[in-house]
């Protein structure tokens, strides 16, 4: 590979750690973009942690090892006694340095990882109930707590909500929303921005984690336009006689290999990218960490029938192209319907957004309207009443009730798709084996999304619940130690947010708690290492 500029290299890895201090300066600008093949030295620079993903579940991780500390509130009663109590023990204590089995033992919630529910009831006490209780926590910021980490990002901080469709209200109240510290509705009003109702566009949402991170003294944290290639273990030969075992990273391995062979240390993470510049170039960049968190989201790779005809032109697979097809007037005076296929909220939003623009719709979906897994069945109708109305729709004009399939809304419950066809047209099939053939202008397949993580050996296949099998973040998210959130099946990964099954940004906090936990009770272990004498290691200090 060659590079058109050294210094262009030296730059870019020097803006990455500059926030470590002059003489890391000094050391990073010697550290060479290295080729496939050249195996690292020790040394090379390593860094504690590694944030691959700025939305939410990124920026709320990088606020806590920013050395943000959560403490009980001096006037603070929490409405659940128990707990209360607990808090009451350690009030002295930041949450961050307690034991959080023992304070989220107990707890019940929305989430199936006990930290999460532990931070949300802490963050908005008995939400859930209707109740809007203030937190009771205060924040300090320590900086001997802060550990030295870099965010890297697609685009700006704040993630997919850059991307979603301006149009639509989250599906969660602005508070819900909000990340420590910072109050979204004290946030909103600061900028003078009209917030009609507790639910908010995603435009605002984006904007307030974009303003987050700038208020927060986050931004020499992360860095913008960064692409993951790779991220892979680094192998190297283990030397006994200079590093003791008890300096070795809590991720070394020990490998048997043939007789002849060294025994080899599996330590470490290489992470590999590039950094797109404002002139469209690409600048490579190879790091290395310690540990590494995954904080990608679901949003990268929609959900796919998997059926003949899906990657004809006009079978689109997001909102924001189904938004632009409308923006530039290609739905404009169809007498054919839009064909939406999903019965999930994205797809409700589709709905939406066709009946308001006055194009007719046929809705499929294989579920029954009465199947109580369905999201509207958990949804208040007083908070969410355009939800409400599709359901509505979906229930009372289907194909079987109104057979004019030219008006402005018609459902086919318990339908497939089985393929698409080159003249638009798609063929369905009922429960009972009844095919029909249905003529469209645009169709819309929004059966969920789920994430890439094409730069994990297999795909991050190893990793999940089922072994071999694709991440999902309902079928098969990363199987993680519910205290720690480090991935079970690979030391020092970790990862938070939907890729554990936590969709809602009132539940992520939680991942961002204990991965800081445990990452600061291993940098202390270090230190006291470091401090007696026992070692140095490859990581900064």
């Amino acid at each position: 590979r060659t590079y058109n500029s050294t210094e262009t290299e030296g730059q870019l890895l020097n803006s990455f750690v500059q926030y470590f201090g002059e003489s890391l300066g000094r050391k990073i600008k010697r550290m060479p973009l290295i080729e496939e093949t050249v195996l690292p030295g020790d040394s090379l620079l390593t860094l504690p942690v590694v944030i691959i993903g700025n939305g939410p579940s990124g920026i709320c991780l990088s606020y806590l090892l920013s050395g943000y500390r959560p403490y009980l509130s001096p006037e603070a009663i929490h409405p659940n006694p128990i707990l209360h109590t607990k808090l009451e023990e350690a009030r002295h204590l930041s949450i961050v340095d307690q034991d959080l089995e023992y304070l989220s033992e107990g707890l019940e919630g929305r989430s199936s990882n006990p930290v999460a529910v532990l931070f949300d009831t802490l963050l908005h006490p008995d939400a859930d109930f209707g109740y809007d209780y203030p937190p009771v926590l205060h924040w300090k910021l320590e900086q001997h707590n802060y550990i030295p980490h870099i965010v890297l990002g697609k685009g700006l901080p704040g993630g997919a909500w850059h991307s979603m469709e301006g149009s639509m209200l989250t599906i969660s109240f602005g508070d819900w929303m909000e990340l420590p510290g910072l109050s979204f509705k004290e946030w909103a009003a600061s900028k003078r921005r009209n917030i009609k109702s507790d639910r908010v566009m995603p435009e605002e949402i984006a904007c307030y984690y974009k303003h987050y991170v700038k208020v927060m003294g986050l931004q020499k944290n992360f860095r913008d336009n960064v692409y993951i290639t790779s991220v892979s273990r680094l192998y190297r030969e283990k030397d006994d006689e200079g590093r003791s075992h008890q300096n070795e990273d809590i991720s070394t391995l020990h490998l048997e290999m043939e007789d002849g062979q060294k025994s080899l240390t599996k330590r470490n993470w290489e992470v590999r990218g590039y950094q797109r510049a404002t002139d469209g170039s690409h600048v490579p960049f190879c790091l290395f960490a310690e540990n590494v968190a995954l904080a990608t989201g679901t949003f990268d790779s929609p959900g796919r029938l998997q059926v003949e005809g899906e990657d004809f032109p006009f079978v689109l697979h997001s909102m924001s192209d189904f938004g632009a097809a409308i923006s530039k007037g290609k739905l404009r005076g169809k007498a054919d319907p839009v064909l939406i296929v999903g019965a999930g909220l994205t797809a409700a939003d589709a709905v939406l957004c066709a009946y308001n623009n006055n194009i007719p719709v046929v809705h499929v979906f294989r579920r029954r309207v009465t199947d109580t897994s369905l999201i509207f069945k958990q949804l208040p109708k007083k908070l969410y009443p355009e939800y409400h109305k599709v359901y509505h729709m979906m229930c009372t004009q289907s194909h079987t009730v109104d057979s004019n399939q030219h008006s402005a809304y018609t459902s086919f419950p318990e339908h497939n798709v089985l393929s698409f066809k080159p003249e638009m047209k798609c063929v369905l099939q009922s429960a009972s084996g009844l095919k029909k053939i249905l003529k469209f202008s645009v169709a819309l397949v929004l059966i969920g999304s789920h994430p890439n993580l094409f730069f994990l050996k297999d795909q991050g296949h190893s990793i999940g619940h089922h072994s071999n099998q694709p991440i999902t973040c309902k079928g098969n998210p990363i199987e993680i130690d519910p205290y720690t959130y480090e991935c079970t099946k690979e030391a020092n990964l970790f990862a938070l947010g939907p890729l554990v099954g936590d969709n809602f940004v009132r539940f992520l906090k939680g991942g961002a708690l204990g991965i800081a936990r445990c990452l600061a009770i291993r940098q202390k272990k270090k230190h006291e290492l470091i401090e007696s004498g026992d070692g140095g290691g490859d990581g900064v200090p």
